[in-house]
């Protein structure tokens, strides 16, 4: 059950929303909450059918699948004329030693944590352009912002994809669409459960290590933050008009760890990391 602390703060707010992975955890929260404010929102989901309570209606798309997304895109345009906000939140998590990483694991988290949302932005842009307004907010991570043991592969798909929005902001700056990203930290969600990680093999030089390490992946999840706080985040940014290029929602330390990594020496700040990491 989804329970917010403020209703209707912003009534004017009767913009069209698309937000993709939006039945469940962060993307879940996020889009009943901007329905609450006044947005027309609809989220995605692979399997529709089978969400059960859904706050808002959902639209059929795997964002692996470029016809998936067209035929979404394309039914919305149809029936609300515009869309005003993407949020780009679908997404995996993949956890592994990268040697031992099955490489169609790799392949299948870049198709949905990069090119799955490239593809959802290609299929809006010319709507946005035609309207000469909208606003792209691309959900990427934390573990975007440097390379984490063990998640090697999550931290470079949601790495690449900050970039991609830095490059297409000044792209289509001058058809009045604006791009951004939001980089989340450790929240309370369902994230781990839907994660893939490769399995701890009994005779792996990495076991003992990797183990420790989810342990430890899984309690700062368990631990993690009120999914809400990315919810009044991601408002904020819609009703603000001119969105900064990026942004952090989470823990001080997180965010703080990314200003590290900007001003310690490299191997200070891998020596950091490896001593909290345990490694």
């Amino acid at each position: 059950m989804i329970i917010f602390a403020t209703v209707n703060q912003f009534s004017n707010m009767n913009k069209v929303i698309l937000i993709t992975g939006g039945s469940s955890g962060i993307g879940k929260q996020v889009a009943a909450y901007l329905q609450l404010q006044g947005a027309i929102v609809y989220g995605t989901s692979r399997n529709p059918d089978m969400v059960e309570a859904s706050e808002v209606p959902l639209l059929k798309m795997d964002v692996r699948q470029e016809l998936s997304i067209k035929e979404a895109v394309s039914y919305l345009i149809a029936k609300e004329g515009r869309i005003d906000v993407l949020i780009n939140n679908a997404g995996v998590g993949i956890t592994g030693p990268m040697e031992e990483i099955p490489m169609a694991e790799i392949k299948n988290n870049f198709e949905t944590n990069l090119f799955g949302p490239i593809a959802v932005m290609q299929a809006v842009l010319p709507q946005m352009r035609k309207q000469k307004s909208g606003l792209i907010i691309n959900v990427t991570s934390i573990a975007g912002y440097m390379g984490l043991p063990f998640r090697s592969v999550y931290s470079s798909s949601k790495g690449a994809l900050e970039l991609v929005t830095e490059a297409l902001r000044m792209e289509v700056k001058s058809f009045g669409v604006e791009i951004t990203n939001v980089a989340p930290g450790d929240f309370a969600t369902n994230i781990a459960s839907g994660r893939f990680h490769a399995p701890v093999l009994e005779q792996s030089a990495y076991k003992a290590v990797y183990q420790q390490q989810l342990d430890m992946m899984n309690e700062h999840v368990d631990g993690g933050s009120d999914p809400i706080e990315m919810a009044h985040a991601i408002h904020k940014i819609i009703t603000a008009g001119n969105p900064k290029i990026h942004y952090k929602v989470g823990a001080f330390m997180q965010k703080f760890s990314i200003v590290l990594k900007r001003v310690l020496p490299d191997k200070m700040y891998e020596k950091m990391l490896m001593n909290h990491y345990k490694l």
